[in-house]
């Protein structure tokens, strides 16, 4: 296939892409044209080897192939009413995949999709990483402004050190370094950095509760102010409780620095790649 009918085909499946409620998709109807299916009926076998596969992965063929009607077309300003599927990029990636692999439409499809599936599954990678690196940094700005709060409260660095232990024991019912242990954490690093994002959140909102209970209620001193930090960690975990969620239990996430090392060389990459475009261009 040379490289002008590859453009046109690409330009061609994006054409005919949709959005509906926030969700690409493709109309059944536009596909079943663009990958050489003469009758609906054949098309339809298609769609439902793709159903099957959709669920066998545990997917939800309702999300993925919702039913719809639409209006077409048939002469004279005449229309009538149609069955069709919406289908979003999983679902075409499916159906390509089922498809006669012999038609060049279904052969530029498979792959077309299956790199379009990938790019949005690295994009929202990318989002949930920088999201906990996000996180992460908010953590630290909090505990390092609390800090200081306590500072003028007659709580130095030791104390504080311990208010934030028993902080994390009141959340995740183990200390420090039983949460380590559990979650294979080194020694010599911080907790918070191999936290998901949901816990990483927890401590960053019962430490600005702390924060700010202790100016309004005017607390000092370590006793008063420990028992306000555990007090505030305890009704977070009681909110997670609530919604199922147990945070002692939650798997340990990827080193908060990796994460950060490997999206400080995809932007170095990617501003190689656009600088080269441009000089080329």
């Amino acid at each position: 296939m040379k490289i002008e009918e590859i453009k046109q085909l690409v330009e061609t499946f994006e054409a005919v892409a949709n959005e509906v409620e926030g969700v690409e998709c493709w109309s059944a109807r536009d596909l079943q044209k663009l990958l050489g299916y003469a009758k609906w009926e054949n098309f339809q076998k298609v769609i439902q080897k793709a159903q099957d596969a959709c669920q066998n992965a545990g997917e939800e063929i309702a999300y993925h192939f919702p039913e719809v009607r639409k209006m077409v077309a048939i002469g004279s300003g005449a229309e009538k009413e149609i069955d069709d599927i919406l289908l979003t990029r999983y679902a075409c990636y499916l159906v390509a995949q089922n498809g006669d692999s012999r038609k060049a439409e279904i052969a530029f499809a498979q792959n077309y999709f299956a790199i379009q599936t990938r790019r949005a599954e690295l994009i929202e990678q990318r989002l949930l990483d920088y999201e906990r690196l996000k996180a992460r940094e908010k953590l630290s700005q909090t505990e390092n402004q609390l800090s200081g709060i306590l500072y003028e409260r007659d709580v130095d660095g030791q104390g504080f050190a311990i208010i934030r232990s028993k902080g994390d024991q009141a959340l995740f019912k183990l200390n420090t370094q039983q949460l380590k242990k559990k979650m294979g954490v080194p020694d010599s690093r911080p907790v918070a950095d191999f936290l998901p994002t949901i816990s990483i959140t927890a401590k960053t909102l019962a430490a600005e509760m702390t924060g700010l209970n202790v100016q309004n209620n005017n607390l000092k001193g370590q006793n008063p102010i420990e028992q306000e930090h555990i007090h505030n960690n305890q009704a977070v975990r009681n909110m997670l409780l609530q919604r199922g969620i147990q945070p002692e239990n939650l798997p340990a996430a990827e080193d908060v620095k990796k994460v950060q090392r490997k999206l400080e060389s995809e932007n170095k990459k990617v501003l190689k790649e656009t600088k080269k475009k441009n000089n080329n261009g």
